[in-house]
């Protein structure tokens, strides 16, 4: 078992393409975090495998907020979104379908997935050094975090970039608990335009997936499947197994 650095933010993403919510700690289950991409609109008249809306298509996305808090169902999940314009309205509203479907130009729905909609698997980590080397090199100071969309940010003890790629195979454990949570390191986050978006401005910035291709052939970070389950916390320290240990 090698000791790799601590946990140092935790974030769901309730809303697939809105903006992430922060939290202290989250209950890994076996589909994700608790709490995380249960809600997508669905692009009405898509029959294609991937109809749900997503920033790249609708930059704007990225500024909607989820916020309070409904635990009636037995995870966290958001009540309302706070709008670009400052408005507070309901997740589920006739009023928020419309306002996202009039940005887009097309009518859309949203649809809660009990086990989460995510592009590769249930759970994304990077590491700090990742990020801060991406922003290095692309020139763009103190790179907003939010750009690649991660459950897990870790604070590692090596300070190389990239060094997510050797995890592959492996298995991360966080705390140092009897039993710890626990996800296997299946595959390298592939990334897409959606690293180009600044989370507060939606502005587009095409130096920061440029320099990821760039760098590590367009990986930056890893996904990984849940193998125990349980709660993970800021500052738990995470360590990597290797298959077969």
């Amino acid at each position: 078992m090698i000791q790799l650095g601590q946990v140092s933010e935790i974030v769901r993403y309730p809303v697939k393409s809105m903006a992430g919510v922060p939290t202290e700690s989250a209950m890994l289950g076996w589909h994700g975090l608790d709490g995380d991409r249960r809600f997508a609109f669905r692009r009405i008249g898509d029959d294609s495998a991937f109809p749900w809306l997503s920033a790249s298509r609708l930059p704007e996305l990225v500024l909607y907020q989820p916020m309070g808090l409904d635990n009636s169902g037995g995870e966290p999940l958001p009540t309302h979104v706070r709008t670009p314009g400052g408005a507070s309205l309901e997740l589920r509203s006739t009023e928020l379908d419309a306002e996202i479907s009039q940005h887009f130009g097309s009518p859309l729905e949203l649809m809660q997935l009990k086990h989460g909609i995510f592009d590769e698997a249930a759970i994304s980590v990077i590491s700090l050094a990742t990020i801060a080397g991406i922003g290095r090199e692309a020139g763009i100071e103190n790179l907003d975090h939010g750009r690649f969309r991660a459950n897990i940010v870790m604070e590692t003890e090596r300070s190389e970039p990239f060094l997510e790629d050797e995890w592959i195979g492996g298995t991360l454990v966080f705390g140092d608990g009897a039993q710890p949570p626990a996800v296997s390191v299946t595959t390298l986050d592939l990334r897409c335009v959606m690293v180009n978006l600044d989370p507060e401005t939606a502005a587009k910035d095409s130096r920061v997936m440029k320099t990821v291709v760039r760098l590590n052939e367009n990986n930056a970070g890893v996904y990984a499947t849940v193998v125990r389950t349980g709660t993970i916390r800021v500052g738990d320290r995470v360590s990597w197994v290797k298959e077969g240990r």
